[in-house]
C-alpha cells in the first residue's frame, strides 16, 4: 500500500468543515491537519474530500447482467461493470442488493442468483474489485422459493444483510393499485394481464408471508445477519418489525411508520432519487420530508449510483437543520454503523482510507477521485 497526503482540500469531518491535509499509511488515516501539509502533497485545489459512500441497497446489479426482457450479460463482466459504475460514483463498500425468490409472474433472476453470486466470488479471488463487496439479499417474501434459495445462498456464501420485501399489489409501497399498475405496465403488458396476474399476487401473498417471514427472520438470527424492513406503511408493520428485532426500517411510506420506527430505534433509510427528485415516484412519503422532522438517517442509492453524492450535499442546501457533515454521515458513518462497520465512514485517524474528492460544478457534485484504503480505484 502507497503512503500518500492528499492537500489543500476542504475536508467534511464529522463534526466540521475545514481546509486541510489527511495522511495515508498502510491503507489507514495517519493523521489530520489544518492549513497545508507540512510535506509535499497531492494538491486537492480545495476541492472537498469527504469518505468513501457506504451504500446498502442498490437495485443496479440486475440490470447490468438482464439489460433487456430474455437477456442475459456475461456474468463477470456485468458484475465489473456494476463494480466500476458504483466506484465512479464514490462508493467505497457496497452491499450487492441481490433478489432472492422468484416473482410468481416469472420476473426476477430465480436460480441465476447463485451464478452473479459466483462472479461476485471470482472478482473478489482475483482482486478485480474497485469498491469492497459485501451482500444484501432482499428476499421476496410472497415467493414460493425464497426459503429454499436463501438457505443454498446463506451455506454458500456471508451474507450482511437481508430485507423482508412484501411488493404485494394494495400494501406497503403498492397500496394504491393505480400506481402498481403504471409500475407494472413498465414491462409492456397488456392491463388485463396485469390485473389477471395483481389478483393472483394478492391472493397468494398472505399464505407465503405466514410462512416465509418467520423462516426468515429465524435464518437471519442463526446466521447472525442484520435484519432490515421494506416499505413499512403502517404502526402495525413497525411494530411487526421491531418484534423481529429489524435494525434497518427501508423506505418507509408513511410519515408515521418513519416516526415509529425511530421511537423502536430503527435506523430510517430512504432513497436518494426521491430526494432529489422532490417526492416519491410511487407517491409515497418524501425524502425530504423526513429529514425536515428529524427522521432521515441513511440514504440509499436505490436505482441510480450517482444519486448518492448528489444527494448528500442537496440535503444540506435543503434542509438548513441539516449540516453538511450531518447530511455526509447519512451515506457515510451512519449506513456503516446500521451494518455493524466500525472500521469506516468517516474522516477520522485511525479508520481506512476510504476517501472521495468531490467538486462543485455549477452547484452539481462532481466525483473527481477515489481512494480505497489509500489505493486509487476511480
Amino acid at each position: 500500500m502507497q503512503d500518500r497526503i492528499l492537500d489543500n482540500a476542504t475536508l467534511v469531518l464529522p463534526d466540521r468543515v475545514q481546509r486541510g491535509w489527511l495522511a495515508i499509511t498502510d491503507g489507514r488515516i495517519a493523521e489530520i491537519g489544518e492549513g497545508r501539509a507540512p510535506e509535499r502533497g497531492l494538491d486537492l485545489d480545495g476541492d472537498y474530500l469527504v469518505p468513501g459512500l457506504v451504500e446498502l441497497h442498490t437495485d443496479h446489479l440486475e440490470s447490468h447482467y438482464a439489460p433487456r426482457p430474455k437477456v442475459r450479460w456475461h456474468p463477470l463482466g456485468a458484475v465489473l461493470a456494476y463494480d466500476a459504475q458504483i466506484a465512479a460514483s464514490g462508493i467505497t463498500t457496497v452491499f450487492d442488493s441481490l433478489r432472492a425468490g422468484s416473482d410468481p409472474d416469472g420476473s426476477g433472476l430465480g436460480p441465476e442468483l447463485m451464478q452473479l453470486a459466483g462472479a461476485i466470488e471470482t472478482a473478489k479471488g482475483a482482486d478485480l474489485f474497485r469498491a469492497d463487496h459485501l451482500t444484501h439479499l432482499r428476499c421476496e417474501i410472497p415467493s414460493a422459493d425464497v426459503i429454499d434459495t436463501v438457505r443454498d445462498f446463506t451455506d454458500r456464501y456471508p451474507v450482511g444483510l437481508i430485507s423482508l420485501m412484501d411488493h404485494t399489489p394494495g400494501q406497503r409501497q403498492f397500496r394504491d393499485i393505480e400506481k402498481y399498475y403504471t409500475y407494472a405496465a413498465r414491462g409492456g403488458r397488456s392491463i388485463t394481464e396485469i390485473q389477471a396476474n395483481t389478483a393472483m399476487k394478492i391472493r397468494d401473498g398472505k399464505a407465503f408471508n405466514a410462512i416465509n417471514r418467520p423462516a426468515l427472520v429465524d435464518l437471519a438470527h442463526q446466521h447472525g445477519i442484520a435484519l432490515a424492513s421494506h416499505d413499512d406503511t403502517t404502526l402495525a408493520d413497525v411494530d411487526l418489525a421491531r418484534g423481529e428485532g429489524v435494525r434497518l426500517a427501508e423506505f418507509p411510506t408513511t410519515l408515521e411508520a418513519a416516526q415509529a420506527a425511530r421511537e423502536a430505534g430503527i435506523t430510517v433509510m430512504m432513497g436518494a432519487p426521491n430526494l432529489i427528485r422532490g417526492g416519491s415516484h410511487s407517491g409515497n412519503v418524501a425524502a425530504e420530508a423526513l429529514a425536515r422532522e428529524g427522521l432521515l438517517d441513511v440514504l440509499s442509492s436505490d436505482y441510480v449510483p450517482g444519486s448518492l453524492v448528489m444527494a448528500a450535499f442537496g440535503l444540506a442546501e435543503r434542509v438548513s437543520s441539516i449540516t453538511l457533515p450531518e447530511a455526509i454521515a447519512t451515506v457515510t458513518a451512519n449506513p456503516a454503523r446500521a451494518t455493524g462497520l466500525t472500521d469506516r465512514g468517516a474522516l477520522a485517524s485511525g479508520l481506512r482510507a476510504d476517501c472521495v474528492r468531490v467538486r462543485l460544478a455549477a452547484g452539481v457534485p462532481v466525483v473527481r477521485q477515489v481512494w480505497r484504503q489509500g489505493q486509487r480505484v476511480a
